[in-house]
């Protein structure tokens, strides 16, 4: 009788409840051995490939490319080859281990989109880095096969650009870029009546419960929420049921900049002087145990806005960089997210947020505080505004600028004062 042993997904994050099938990198029947590629997920931070626990033959999944698998369930079964080897029992990965870490992707050396900051994000500490393997004779990282499938990008078809014959996230956009010009040039004119009118375009689709004035009921197509975008409604829901926020608004008037001024390296500057003048909203708060940890250090959470969600990455020790290692961290940082190559260990364990919405629009807003960190910066669009001087009136650049922050673990004066400290910094010449 042959041995079937149930793979059941391990925790890929310490304590994610669920993740998404990007890709099976073997199908039913294929032969496999012991730690090989099994299969492409998707979890609330990292694209990783879980790899096989035993030599053997796939036999049976439990779900395919887009499906949500909660931690703990059947993922695939497996007719063991007992003249392979195997690991032992004790050392399974059958269960809850996460799977074994590998080398990470070249970067690119190309300087990306810096990406735009805002909202509020957290995640699990364990590292997963992932490594270009060969599926279908195209080697390409999972976040590449990943954004292949999003865009409809046969891999097979994309000439690669990175070391080793790699395909690079950058190759796959440019291709799918070519191929909706391509499309757009081979466009026909749009079709005419028998009298030489144009037709009338369709009605547009409405959301599936719409219904409009003349009582046809508009069609839309539910979409279950996955990855990022999954934990951020989990992560925001959770900080809106623990969190007692409070939000101040001000603006900071920066008429004495010098042209070129980098806006976000400004801010952060202006943060970590704060945190130093008051330390009570560089903090840490357990609201279960009534307990508040303050930081020496200042690590920011740069909240990144992606197409697949929200990222915070950790910007470490902002506050003993200068001005060009500030901006050199972020520009890492964000060259990271970009390319799903961040560890998830630098997704957690910053001491206060900031959110740079203001790149788009907006002037003030009421930011997420997610525990355990007490407070978050909220940078708005910056505008011109006339201000009464000795002598008349004059027009200044300013930035509206909005901080919350948890009143359970800090007073209104706290709060207030730190806002000063910012808006005196960032009046600063330089």
């Amino acid at each position: 009788m042959s041995d079937i042993k149930t793979f059941r997904l391990p925790d890929l994050g310490e304590g994610l409840p669920d993740a998404t099938i990007v890709e099976w990198l073997i199908k039913p029947g294929d032969a496999i051995q012991l730690d090989a590629p099994l299969i492409s997920m998707e979890t609330a931070k990292a694209i990783v490939e879980v790899p096989s626990p035993y030599s053997g033959k796939l036999v049976k999944v439990y779900g395919g490319n887009g499906d949500v698998i909660a931690t703990g369930a059947p993922l695939a079964d497996f007719e063991i080859d007992t003249s392979a080897p195997q690991r032992a029992e004790g050392h399974s990965t059958g269960h809850h281990a996460a799977p074994a870490a590998t080398s990470p992707a070249p970067a690119s050396t190309e300087r990306p989109d810096t990406g735009t900051v805002v909202g509020e994000m957290q995640a699990s500490d364990r590292i997963v880095v992932e490594t270009a393997v060969a599926v279908g004779g195209v080697k390409a990282v999972p976040a590449v096969r990943a954004l292949a499938k999003k865009l409809g990008v046969d891999l097979s078809q994309v000439p690669p650009s990175g070391a080793g014959d790699v395909v690079t996230i950058k190759d796959v956009r440019d291709f799918a870029a070519g191929s909706n010009t391509r499309q757009t040039s081979k466009a026909t004119p749009s079709p005419s009546t028998k009298s030489g009118e144009p037709k009338a375009p369709p009605h547009p689709t409405l959301s599936p419960d719409f219904v409009g004035r003349e009582g046809s009921q508009a069609r839309g197509e539910p979409q279950q929420l996955k990855g990022v975008r999954r934990n951020m409604a989990r992560v925001m829901a959770d900080a809106l049921s623990k969190v007692v926020p409070t939000t101040l608004n001000d603006d900071a008037d920066i008429h004495a900049w010098r042209a070129g001024e980098d806006v976000s390296v400004r801010l952060l500057r202006a943060i970590t002087a704060a945190c130093k003048a008051v330390p009570a909203l560089n903090a840490w708060f357990d609201g279960e145990n009534l307990m508040r940890t303050l930081h020496e250090h200042v690590d920011v959470g740069i909240a990144v806005d992606t197409v697949d969600g929200l990222f915070v990455p950790a910007l470490r020790g902002a506050d003993a960089l200068d001005a060009k290692g500030l901006r050199a961290a972020l520009d890492n940082l964000m060259r990271q997210v970009r390319d799903r190559s961040i560890p998830p260990s630098e997704l957690t364990g910053y001491t206060i947020s900031l959110s740079n919405f203001g790149v788009f629009a907006g002037r003030y807003a009421t930011p997420i505080v997610v525990p355990p960190t007490v407070a978050i910066v909220a940078a708005g669009k910056l505008r011109h505004q006339v201000v009464p001087v000795i002598g008349g009136i004059e027009t200044h650049r300013v930035i509206p600028l909005s901080l919350t922050f948890d009143h359970r673990a800090c007073t209104g004066g706290e709060a207030a004062r730190f806002l000063k400290a910012m808006l005196e910094d960032l009046a600063l010449a330089d």
